[in-house]
C-alpha cells in the first residue's frame, strides 16, 4: 500500500512524514522545501504478530508494510503547471490513497503560503486543482466513449455516467463524492481520476489542542464537515508531537502520549484509519520458519488470499486450516485449539476474516 502525503506548502507534511518514517527528509519554514518526493516504508504495528513470534520463536518476522510518499506542496494553478504542479499530480496518481495534511494551528513563526489559517479554503484549493486536472482526463474519456457509441449503442449508459461525473466535477465536487453502482465504480476506477482517490484529512494541530480537547480547536470543525460530506476520513494529529516521540523508548512514548490524552501514536491511528478507509484486513501465517502478516481486501476468499503468498497456492488450493487469533491466544497453542474444536478446515468459498491464523493446503 502506498500513501501520498499532500497539502499546501508549510502545513507540516514533511514534519509528519519524518516523524512516522524516520526518513530524515528536509523540513523547513519556506514553500517548496520538498521538491522531489521523499519515500519511506514503515512496518504496520500488530500485537498479534508479536504474540505469535513469542509462541514460535521464528527465524523470520515479517510485518505488513506501508510506503509513505512525501509529495511537494501544491499551490493555486498547479493543474496548469504552477509551482511544481505537474510533478505533484503525477506523484499522486501513483498512490493508493491520499493523506491530506491540513493546517489547523496558529504560529506566527511559520509562514502560511496564503497568509492566514483557513482549513476550508486550503482544502478547496487542493481539491480544485485535482478536479481541474481530472476534467482534462475525463473529457478525453468522454470523447472516446462518444466515438464508440457511434458503432455500438451499448455505450450510452457509460457516456451518461461519465457526464454525471463531469457535472459533479464542474460543481466543485470530487469524483469520490459521486454515488455509484458497483459497475459504475469499476468504470470510474478505470479512468484514474485524482479526486477519486480515497482521502484521509489529517488535521494538524498543536499539542495544546490535544490536551485541551481537539473538539475545541475552531479549525477542526470545517475539516470534519468536509470529510463527512465527501465520505472521506478525518484524523486529528500533531506532527510536532509525533516528531518529538519518534526517537523515544516505548515507555517514554507511552508517558508522552498519556500526557496528551492519547492511547496510541499518530502513526498507529493513521494506519488504522487507512486500513478502514481502503477496506483492508490482515491474515497471519505462523510457524518456526516465519511469522508474517498479509494484507488483503475485506471479502477476499481463501484461494485468493492464498494467492497473495504464492500463485501456486491459489492454483492448487485444497483447503485452508484456520483458527481465529483470539481463540488461539485464549487456548495458548494450535494443539489446544484443535482439542476445543476451534481449529477449522475451510473450503474455497470461505471469506477470510481479520486476524485469521491460517495454513493453506495445496497441490500442483
Amino acid at each position: 500500500m502506498k500513501l501520498g502525503i499532500v497539502g499546501l506548502p508549510n502545513v507540516g507534511k514533511s514534519t509528519l512524514f519524518n516523524a512516522i518514517t524516520n526518513a530524515g527528509a528536509q523540513a523547513a519554514n519556506y514553500p517548496f522545501c520538498t521538491i522531489e518526493p521523499n519515500m519511506g516504508t514503515v512496518a504496520v504495528p500488530d500485537k498479534r504478530l508479536d504474540w505469535l513470534a513469542d509462541l514460535y520463536h521464528p527465524l523470520k518476522y515479517t510485518p505488513a508494510t506501508i510506503e509513505f510518499v512525501d509529495i511537494a506542496g501544491l499551490v493555486r494553478g498547479a493543474s496548469k503547471g504552477e509551482g511544481l504542479g505537474n510533478k505533484f499530480l503525477a506523484n499522486i496518481r501513483e498512490c493508493d490513497a491520499v493523506v491530506h495534511v491540513v493546517r489547523c494551528f496558529e504560529n506566527g513563526d511559520i509562514v502560511h503560503v496564503e497568509g492566514s489559517i483557513d482549513p476550508k479554503r486550503d482544502i478547496e484549493t487542493i481539491n480544485l486543482e485535482l478536479i481541474l486536472s481530472d476534467l482534462e482526463v475525463l473529457d478525453r474519456r468522454i470523447e472516446k466513449t462518444r466515438k464508440m457509441l457511434k458503432a455500438d449503442k451499448k455505450y450510452q449508459t457509460e457516456l451518461d455516467f461519465f457526464l454525471r461525473v463531469k457535472a459533479a466535477l464542474n460543481a466543485g465536487r470530487p469524483a469520490r463524492s459521486v454515488e455509484c453502482t458497483e459497475d459504475e465504480a469499476a468504470l470510474l476506477s478505470g479512468v484514474s481520476l485524482l479526486s477519486n482517490k480515497p482521502v484521509i484529512y489529517a488535521a494538524n494541530m498543536s499539542d495544546a489542542d490535544f490536551k485541551g480537547g481537539v473538539e475545541n480547536n475552531r479549525f477542526f470543525r470545517p475539516v470534519r464537515e468536509i470529510a463527512e460530506a465527501e465520505g472521506a476520513g478525518v484524523l486529528p494529529i500533531c506532527a510536532e508531537a509525533e516528531a518529538e516521540i519518534a526517537d523515544l523508548s516505548p515507555d517514554e512514548k507511552a508517558i508522552f502520549l498519556s500526557d496528551m490524552g492519547l492511547a496510541e501514536s499518530g502513526l498507529d491511528r493513521l494506519i488504522r484509519a487507512c486500513y478502514s478507509l481502503l477496506g483492508l484486513i490482515s491474515f497471519l501465517t505462523a510457524g518456526e520458519p516465519e511469522v508474517r502478516a498479509w494484507t488483503i481486501k475485506k471479502g477476499t476468499k481463501a484461494p485468493q488470499a492464498a494467492g497473495k503468498i504464492h500463485t501456486d497456492f491459489e492454483r492448487g488450493f485444497i483447503r485452508a486450516e484456520v483458527v481465529a487469533f483470539d481463540d488461539l491466544k485464549a487456548c495458548g497453542s494450535i494443539a489446544a485449539a484443535k482439542e476445543k474444536g476451534l481449529y477449522r478446515s475451510e473450503g474455497k468459498d470461505y471469506v477470510m476474516r481479520d486476524g485469521d491464523v491460517v495454513l493453506f493446503r495445496f497441490n500442483v
